[in-house]
C-alpha cells in the first residue's frame, strides 16, 4: 500500500455537512485565486500605465494574497479527496503561520511604497481602470472574506480563518486605493493614498500576529 492510499485509509471518514462545508470552502478560495491574479494583472499595467506606484503595488499585493490563498486551497482540497490534510503538503498550523508570513510582508510593502510616495512627491495620471478595479474590489472581498470565516469557523480551519482575514485586508487596501485614486483625480490630493494605506498599517500587524499565534478565532 502506497503512503497516499495509507493517509487516506488513516483520514477521519467525511460527514456529508463537512464535505460540503469543505466544497464551498475549496470554492471560495479556487474564486479568490483567480480573482486575484486578474486582479494583480490589471493593476500592475494600469498602474503602469498611469505612473501609479500605489496601484502597482496592489498589483503586488495581488500576488501575496493569491500564494496564501493557494495554500490554503491546497490544504481544503487534500481534506475533500479523503486524505488527511496532515500529512499532505501543508498542516493546519503551518498553513496559519504561512498566511500569517504573507500578512507581515504586506505590512512592508506598504511601509515602503507608502514612504516611497511621499518622499519622491510624484502624483500619479488619473486611471479611470484603477478607479473602476478598486470598486469591484471593495464590493466583492468584503463578501468573500464573511463566507470564509463564517465557514472556516464552522469547520473548525484556523487556516481559512486567518486567510479570510487576508482577504478583509483586502478590502479596506481596495477602499484606500479607490479613495487614493479618487482624490488624486478630483482634488489633486497625491498624499491621500499613502496617508490612508499607513493607517491601515496597524490592523494588517494585529491579524498577522494573532495568525502567527494560533490566536485568530475558532468555534
Amino acid at each position: 500500500m502506497s503512503l497516499e492510499d495509507t493517509a487516506c485509509c488513516n483520514a477521519p471518514e467525511l460527514t456529508p455537512v463537512r464535505r460540503r462545508l469543505l466544497k464551498r470552502a475549496v470554492g471560495l478560495e479556487g474564486f479568490i485565486v483567480v480573482y486575484n491574479v486578474i486582479e494583480g494583472v490589471v493593476a500592475v499595467i494600469a498602474g503602469w500605465l498611469a505612473g501609479s506606484i500605489a496601484l502597482i503595488g496592489f498589483g503586488i499585493d495581488s500576488a501575496i494574497e493569491t500564494a496564501a490563498a493557494a495554500i490554503v486551497l491546497l490544504r481544503l482540497w487534500e481534506e475533500y479527496r479523503g486524505h488527511d490534510p496532515d500529512t499532505h503538503v501543508f498542516p493546519e498550523r503551518r498553513a496559519e503561520q504561512f498566511v500569517a508570513v504573507t500578512l507581515f510582508l504586506l505590512c512592508g510593502y506598504i511601509v515602503i511604497e507608502a514612504g516611497r510616495t511621499m518622499y519622491l512627491h510624484h502624483p500619479p495620471d488619473t486611471s479611470t481602470v484603477g478607479i473602476v478595479l478598486a470598486s469591484i474590489s471593495v464590493t466583492v472581498m468584503p463578501v468573500v472574506a464573511v463566507l470564509k470565516r463564517r465557514t472556516g469557523r464552522i469547520l473548525g480551519s484556523r487556516a481559512l480563518i486567518a486567510d479570510a482575514a487576508e482577504t478583509m485586508v483586502c478590502a479596506y487596501l481596495s477602499f484606500t486605493l479607490l479613495l487614493g485614486l479618487t482624490l488624486n483625480a478630483l482634488l489633486g490630493w497625491w498624499w491621500a493614498d499613502p496617508a490612508a494605506a499607513l493607517i491601515m498599517v496597524p490592523l494588517i500587524l494585529r491579524e498577522a500576529w494573532e495568525a502567527w499565534r494560533g490566536d485568530v478565532e475558532a468555534p
